[in-house]
């Protein structure tokens, strides 16, 4: 995967992920399930201009669902916690929130 565009989905703004931001320097993504986590710091260096510390990374299942009679479910989805390295600016996408 070359272009970072692709592998970084959006970031995941849950109560969760904002106090990781204030409390030890971690952003939290949705990226691309086949994205590894060499491929996800290289994303974020680039998108944001930062460095990257450490990347951890989840595997979120998808969860089943009814929808009234009928059954289903919701998308799974992988979930990157990039930690930036010390002395690092924020990404300016997290300032207001």
């Amino acid at each position: 995967m070359k272009n970072f565009y692709k592998i970084l989905i959006r970031p995941l703004l849950t109560e969760k992920a904002v106090d990781l931001k204030d409390e030890s320097n971690y952003y939290t993504f949705v990226v691309d399930k086949r994205a590894n986590k060499k491929e996800i710091a290289e994303a974020v260096e680039r998108a944001f201009d930062v460095k990257v510390d450490k990347v951890r990374v989840v595997n979120v299942h998808p969860k089943p669902r009814r929808y009234g009679r009928f059954e289903g479910k919701k998308a799974g989805y992988k979930k990157a916690y990039v930690k930036l390295r010390e002395g690092e600016k924020k990404i300016e996408y997290f300032e207001n929130i």
